[in-house]
C-alpha cells in the first residue's frame, strides 16, 4: 500500500471533520501496515537473517549463493514502502484525533449553549404563567393607620415584586429595607399575591406615628 493509496482509501477529505468510523478506518490500515511489515522481515529472519543491511554478494562480487537475493531485496524494498506509509497513516490517525476532539469540544459548547438558552425560555414562560408561585416575601404584620395598611397591604399577602425589587434580584430582605429607604414619599408599586390572586398596590413609605416608613 502506497502513500497515494493511503490518501485514497485512508485518508480523510478536509471537507468535513473526522469521525469515529473515519478512525477505525485508519487504524485497520495501520494494523495491515504493520501485519505486512511484520511478514516482510520474517522473509529476511528466514534467509539467513540478512537483515536490512547485510551485504548480498560474496568477497568475489558475486550474488550470494546461501540467500534468496532477489527475496530479500523484494522484502527490504517492501519494508522500505511500508515504513513510510505507516508514518502517513500515524499522521493521519493523529489529526483525525484531535479533529474529533475539537468537533467534539464545539457540540458540547454549542448543546450547552442551547440546554442555557432552553432553561432560560422555560424559566421566563414559568415565571409569565405561573407568577403567583413566584413570591420571595411574605407580609407577617400590618400595624393600623400605618403607610402599609393605607396602601393595602395584609397579613399573609406573598410579595412577588417590591418597587424595583423582584423575585429575579432579590436576594434578602436589606433590599426591600434599602428601597424603602431611598423611596421616602416616594410612591412604589408593589404586586402581591393574595389568596391565590395577584393584586397591584401603591404604597408610600411615609413617616408615621409608629415605627419606620412602612409600619
Amino acid at each position: 500500500m502506497s502513500d497515494r493509496d493511503v490518501g485514497q482509501s485512508g485518508g480523510l477529505s478536509g471537507a468535513r471533520a473526522a469521525t469515529v468510523s473515519d478512525i477505525h478506518e485508519l487504524m485497520r490500515h495501520k494494523e495491515e501496515t504493520e501485519a505486512q511489515n511484520k511478514a516482510n522481515y520474517e522473509v529476511l529472519e528466514s534467509q539467513k537473517g540478512v537483515g536490512m543491511n547485510e551485504p548480498l554478494v560474496d568477497f568475489e562480487g558475486y550474488p550470494r549463493a546461501d540467500v534468496d537475493v532477489y527475496q530479500v531485496r523484494t522484502a527490504r524494498h517492501n519494508i522500505i514502502c511500508l515504513q513510510n506509509d505507516h508514518k502517513a497513516v500515524m499522521k493521519q490517525v493523529e489529526e483525525a484525533l484531535h479533529q474529533l476532539h475539537a468537533h467534539d469540544k464545539e457540540k458540547q459548547a454549542r448543546d450547552l449553549a442551547e440546554a442555557q438558552e432552553e432553561a432560560m425560555s422555560h424559566r421566563m414562560s414559568h415565571n409569565e404563567g405561573h407568577g403567583l408561585s413566584q413570591a420571595f416575601a411574605k407580609v407577617n404584620s400590618v400595624s393600623p393607620g400605618s403607610p402599609a395598611s393605607i396602601a393595602g397591604l395584609q397579613v399573609d399577602d406573598e410579595i412577588v415584586e417590591f418597587g424595583s425589587v423582584n423575585t429575579q434580584n432579590f436576594q434578602s430582605l436589606y433590599n426591600i429595607g434599602s428601597v424603602v429607604q431611598h423611596s421616602e414619599e416616594k410612591p412604589l408599586n408593589v404586586t402581591v399575591i393574595r389568596r391565590g390572586e395577584r393584586h397591584q398596590l401603591r404604597l408610600v413609605p411615609t413617616r408615621w406615628a409608629g415605627k419606620g416608613l412602612l409600619g
